[in-house]
């Protein structure tokens, strides 16, 4: 498991690797990752927007930007948490993903909380040794 604390809200990834849905072979490789968000904090905030930054292999950056999580903005009071789990597809046998979701206080002020980077790895990735 992945953690990165921002402003005393927790954010917790775990990703896996799903064979069923892979395809090596077409050079087509996916990965399930369960994410928490906790508040930890004393005030209540809600999820606004997510920024993904996925990147590949061989380096190739893709962005995945859009309002809330799963079809919801969660609002958060202090104590309480939300978790899903979503999906990313990549034509690599590994790669890495990163980002930040914006929130809001109830009172308007906007910010950004980090999501840990995080390993995808499968299996059919070979090795390399510097």
């Amino acid at each position: 498991m992945y953690e990165k604390v921002t402003r005393n809200i927790s954010v917790s990834v775990s990703p896996f690797y799903l064979e069923e849905q892979s395809s090596p072979d077409e050079d087509r490789f996916v990965w399930a990752y369960r994410v928490n968000i906790e508040n930890r904090g004393a005030e209540t905030v809600q999820l606004l927007e997510r920024h993904w930054r996925i990147t590949d292999k061989y380096g190739r950056l893709q962005e995945v930007k859009g309002p809330g999580v799963v079809g919801e903005k969660p609002v958060l009071k202090p104590g309480e948490s939300f978790e899903y789990s979503s999906g990313c597809p990549l034509a690599t046998p590994s790669g890495i993903m990163a980002g930040t979701y914006q929130m809001t206080t109830t009172g308007g002020e906007r910010f950004d909380i980090e999501i840990p980077a995080f390993f995808l790895d499968s299996p059919h990735d070979k090795a390399v040794i510097n």
